[in-house]
């Protein structure tokens, strides 16, 4: 159940995002006069297709993970000479740029509509004040103190630990120091710390900047939860179940997520006893139940950890005090969701060029798999994540569709570029060279991709 509900998840986010980027083209197509012969939203079996009163043919396939828009255009087919002003290839270099532009425009558009729906009922954060600080981490080491909240980073003022989460991504890969503005819990005055750093998670997989850091938000933990159970993983071979309510581990009461990971990754092919409350249908107290794991050996970053297979949910709550809400009218939430549209299209940008660059582990390039698992947890976790994912996704779209890559929307923006600079198109010869070229990066990319979501433990 849990894989159909993934699947279908799936494919609405594929199919609304690919919707929409064609509808782009298609619209801004019409409105320079070009015919379009047809709208194609997915691949394969047509499973309904009808033609409106200008003969495109819209078609919808059975798998939405993909689209085009197919228009008149006599460097593919012949036409006839009544046709021809009609022909994509016959129109200006700035109408042309207009169309390819479209698609990822409206996936900008898309995002900033989804936000702006998210936004309408206000935006709430988490107050980024230190509820603790790990032994011997950068934050301990750096002056850092429980209590101190984090008003700024580089100067850049951070309002939520979201804020801050984001602004210490941008320091990834770098050497150098993290200037941290803080308040003093007990005086209230402002000093700033700096946090050196060495080519700081260039190699990690998943980077997590803030617990890299080693500072944790207030929390007051309660119980680590149980989710699904992986049939292949020690967990479920020892008896572990979903909901199971999780208390002790070898002797020690659970008082975090990261104290459990911790102890589990560092017992690779050792017994770990579990303590653990089974929920009994209509009764408040569970079962009570000890169970002997052996945790897996797998390799992560070099070095053999323990794994049981398990997601974990972590029960608890932040303190009132600590959450913060901004409210916005109809407009203020438009104009910020034009804001974090505008500041996701800068992190993915300098997330690739970091990617490019080496100074993110290409470990952390994801691909389907890893896609279609995040449009199904986002769904069950409630509607508002969903329409994030979409906005976010989006972006993502957006962004890729328009980087410089022949057989891209960005590759075809370069090539109508270079015809206005030059006065004239640039060869079949040269486009075919490079729609090539493309073409096999492209595909290298997905399967480089595709082998990280298989071989990344979920």
């Amino acid at each position: 159940m849990a894989l159909l509900e993934t699947l279908f998840f799936t494919f609405i986010a594929f199919g609304v995002l690919v919707t929409i980027h064609e509808f782009g083209h298609f619209w801004v197509a019409r409105r320079c006069g070009v015919k379009v012969e047809k709208f194609s939203i997915g691949f394969g079996k047509t499973i309904l297709s009808w033609r409106d009163k200008q003969n495109t043919e819209f078609v919808l396939a059975l798998l939405p993970l993909g689209g085009y828009v197919k228009m008149l255009d006599e460097r593919v087919e012949e036409i006839s000479e009544q046709d021809r002003p009609h022909a994509f290839n016959a129109k200006s270099v700035w109408q042309r740029m207009a169309i390819i532009s479209a698609g990822p425009v409206a996936n900008f558009l898309l995002a900033i509509l989804a936000f702006w729906v998210l936004f309408l009922s206000g935006e709430k954060g988490l107050a980024p004040v230190i509820g603790d600080i790990q032994e011997n981490s950068l934050a301990s080491t750096s002056g850092l103190q429980v209590g101190m909240e984090i008003t700024a980073v580089n100067q850049v003022p951070t309002t939520t630990w979201n804020s801050v989460n984001r602004k210490l991504f941008d320091y990834i890969g770098v050497t150098g120091n993290i200037a941290l503005t803080v308040t003093d819990p007990d005086s209230e005055a402002s000093m700033q710390l700096m946090v050196p750093v060495t080519s700081w998670l260039r190699d990690a997989d998943n980077p997590s900047p803030l617990r890299e850091l080693g500072v944790m938000p207030v929390f007051e933990f309660e119980a680590l939860i149980v989710g699904a159970v992986l049939e292949s993983g020690s967990a479920y071979q020892a008896g572990l179940q979903e909901n199971d309510i999780l208390t002790g581990i070898n002797g020690q009461t659970i008082t975090g997520a990261d104290q459990f990971i911790d102890t589990v990754a560092a017992s690779a092919n050792q017994p770990v006893v579990i303590d653990l409350e089974r929920p009994i249908k209509n009764q408040s107290q569970g079962q009570l139940i000890s169970l002997e794991i052996i945790p897996a050996s797998v390799i992560k970053q070099g070095n053999a950890v323990g794994q049981l297979g398990i997601q974990l949910g972590v029960k608890g709550q932040y303190p009132e005090f600590l959450r913060r809400e901004v409210e916005y009218g109809v407009f203020g939430a438009l104009v910020r969701g034009a804001q974090e549209t505008y500041s996701t299209s800068g992190f993915i940008l300098s997330s690739l060029g970091k990617l490019v660059m080496g100074e993110i582990s290409p470990k952390n390039l994801s691909g389907p798999v890893t896609i279609a698992k995040m449009a199904g947890d986002t769904a069950r976790a409630g509607v508002d994540n969903f329409i994030r994912f979409i906005a976010i996704l989006s972006i993502m779209l957006g962004v890729m569709n328009l980087l410089p890559i022949p057989v891209l929307d960005g590759g075809h923006l370069v090539y109508c570029i270079v015809e206005w600079v030059k006065g004239s198109p640039v060869s079949d010869h040269v486009q075919m060279i490079g729609y090539k070229i493309g073409f096999f990066l492209l595909v290298g990319l997905m399967l480089f991709a595709t082998f990280n979501d298989l071989t990344r433990p979920f």
